[in-house]
C-alpha cells in the first residue's frame, strides 16, 4: 500500500485540538516513557483511536513527528521569552530575569512530556531539523544571557550562558516531581533560580575560564 508523503494542511482547531496537535500530544507521551526508538507508529495510532498507517496523513514519517515537536518547542520556547522580554521593557533588569524564570518554569511544569522528549532526543532528529532548533536554541539562551549581563555586575557572557544552562537543568529536571504541587514546585523553582543567579558574587570566579564548547 503506497502512502501520501505530504501531510494533510491542518485543520481547524476552533479551540480544541486538531487531529495532528493530538498525534504529536500523543506521541510525546509515548517518547517520554518508552524513548524514541521504543515506540510504533502502531502505537501512537492506537493512542488516538486511529490505525498506525493513518498516521501517514498526517506525518510522513516517526522521524517527521519528532522533528515537528522539537521545532515547535523551541519557536514556542524563543517566541515566549521574547514577548516577555519585549512586553516588560521598561522595568528593571532584574524583573525581566524574574519574568524569564517564571516563563520557563511554567513552561516545563506544564509540558513535562515535552521537556523529556527535548532533553533525550535532539541527536535523533534529521540534520536540517536538528540545526533549526539547534539555531533556536541558541537565540533562546542569548536573550538569558543578555538579561544576565544586564543585571549581575563583572559578569561574562560566557559566565552568564553556563548559568543559563545550570538553571534550564535545574528547572527541566524537576517536571515530574510528585513531592511537592504545581504550585509550590513553581515557587520553589523561581526561587532556587534567582537565588542563584542574583546572590552577591554568585556568577563571579577567579578561577580560569574554561572554554566554551558548541
Amino acid at each position: 500500500m503506497a502512502f501520501s508523503t505530504e501531510p494533510d494542511p491542518p485543520e481547524p482547531s476552533h479551540g480544541k485540538p486538531n487531529r495532528r496537535e493530538q498525534i504529536l500530544t500523543a506521541a510525546a507521551e509515548l517518547f517520554a516513557r518508552r524513548g524514541f526508538h521504543g515506540v510504533s507508529i502502531d502505537d501512537i495510532g492506537a493512542a488516538v483511536g486511529i490505525s498506525g498507517p493513518a498516521l501517514y496523513r498526517h506525518f510522513r514519517s516517526k522521524d517527521a513527528m519528532l522533528g515537528e515537536m522539537l521545532t515547535s518547542i523551541s519557536e514556542i520556547l524563543l517566541a515566549g521569552a521574547q514577548r516577555t522580554l519585549d512586553g516588560n521593557a521598561d522595568r528593571s533588569a532584574e524583573a525581566l530575569l524574574a519574568e524569564l524564570i517564571r516563563f520557563q518554569v511554567d513552561f516545563a511544569l506544564d509540558n513535562p512530556a515535552l521537556i523529556t522528549v527535548q532533553e533525550r532526543s535532539l541527536g535523533i532528529l534529521t540534520e536540517p531539523d536538528r540545526r533549526r532548533v539547534r539555531a533556536m536554541q541558541r537565540r533562546y539562551v542569548e536573550l538569558w544571557v543578555r538579561t544576565i549581563v544586564a543585571l549581575v555586575p563583572d559578569v561574562t557572557e560566557p559566565g552568564a550562558r553556563a548559568a543559563a544552562h545550570a538553571i534550564f537543568g535545574l528547572i527541566n529536571s524537576t517536571p515530574h516531581s510528585t513531592y511537592l504541587d504545581r504550585a509550590q514546585m513553581a515557587d520553589l523553582l523561581y526561587r532556587m533560580s534567582m537565588a542563584a543567579l542574583v546572590s552577591p558574587g554568585s556568577l563571579t570566579t577567579d578561577e580560569p575560564e574554561a572554554h566554551e564548547q558548541s
